[in-house]
């Protein structure tokens, strides 16, 4: 049976391995969906500026204290910088910003949401400003991620954020913030499903002790309704995941997830129905067999699902 926490190198702060992601939970639902989040048992909320329902989320949160279900330092909140705020004092003024939409004082991690600088977009006339100008189209910035990493340290050295990491970040980089890191990354979070493994960059991170969170543990399901799914089959439907969930009683979602968690990394998946979301945070109570895992790890094909270089071809950061 494996750890319900994954302890952060530098802090030693506990990050729960099974987390609850904010990732198209609507405005209108998202306060009472991380109510009910919390009540159920998460005690890591995985949100991102780009969300654009950080101040939801944070209802809920604060509903759920005032209620005693939890206290602040109970649950970890995960939140990441966009894009378009990577220069240094704009990734501080952001952080800030994304503080009070939480109306929390401090984040127990904050990432790095792409290793991509676009063109700032002042928050009072778009939040959050997503890939796009104003004209609709793509305008890249040329700020190092060195300056922005600078700004995540400040933060820390702050108290306003934990700890802070990386997301969808390849070796070469991450190598390239760890030679110049004086805080270094605690959690590289990126996509890894059954169709996209990552083997080497997992490796990678655990030798220099960075902790893993694979998102889009259910592969194509999340990109459907945004037509994003590239023509692969369900996951969910997949026989391999089917004959492997019958042999052990559980669902197929509990296997992906499953099957990730004992690769050693945390997950955060997104439900909006309260019988799969409470199932899903019940992956650590079973174990699957080495030739399960690795039936299951077979199936990479390495299909990238959430890729930049969709929308502009400029931005190719897995090339």
């Amino acid at each position: 049976m494996s750890e319900t926490t994954i302890t952060l190198k530098r802090t030693g702060d506990k990050m729960p391995v099974v987390g609850f992601g904010l990732w198209k939970v609507t405005k209108a639902t998202c306060a009472d969906t991380v109510y009910n989040a919390i009540k159920a048992g998460y005690r890591l909320l995985d949100g991102a500026g780009d969300y654009g329902n950080e101040k939801e989320a944070g209802e809920g949160l604060r509903r759920a204290i005032a209620d005693g279900i939890v206290k602040r330092e109970d649950v970890f909140v995960t939140s990441k910088l966009w894009n378009t705020f990577h220069a240094h004092d704009h990734a501080k003024a952001l952080a800030k910003h994304q503080l009070q939409l939480w109306g929390i004082d401090y984040f127990d991690l904050f990432l790095v949401h792409f290793p991509i600088s676009l063109e700032y977009v002042d928050p009072s006339h778009r939040y959050p400003p997503e890939w796009w100008g104003d004209d609709g189209k793509v305008h890249l910035a040329k700020v190092p991620l060195q300056e922005t990493w600078t700004a995540m340290e400040e933060l820390v050295d702050e108290g306003l954020a934990k700890n802070i990491g990386l997301s969808n970040t390849q070796g070469s980089l991450l190598l390239d913030v760890l030679r110049y890191a004086r805080i270094e990354p605690q959690v590289l979070q990126v996509e890894i499903h059954p169709y996209l493994t990552q083997e080497a960059l997992v490796k990678l991170a655990a030798i220099h002790g960075i902790a893993v969170t694979g998102y889009s543990s259910f592969g194509p399901q999340s990109y459907v309704e945004l037509g994003a799914h590239k023509g692969a089959s369900s996951l969910l439907e997949h026989d391999s995941i089917a004959q492997i969930a019958s042999k052990n009683n559980k669902t197929p979602a509990q296997i992906l997830l499953r099957w990730a968690v004992q690769r050693g990394l945390a997950v955060v998946p997104k439900s909006n129905n309260h019988e799969r979301l409470v199932s899903n945070l019940q992956v650590t109570s079973f174990s699957l067999s080495e030739d399960e895992i690795k039936a299951i790890s077979a199936l990479n094909i390495n299909l990238r699902l959430n890729d930049p270089v969709d929308l502009d071809p400029r931005m190719d950061i897995f090339a």
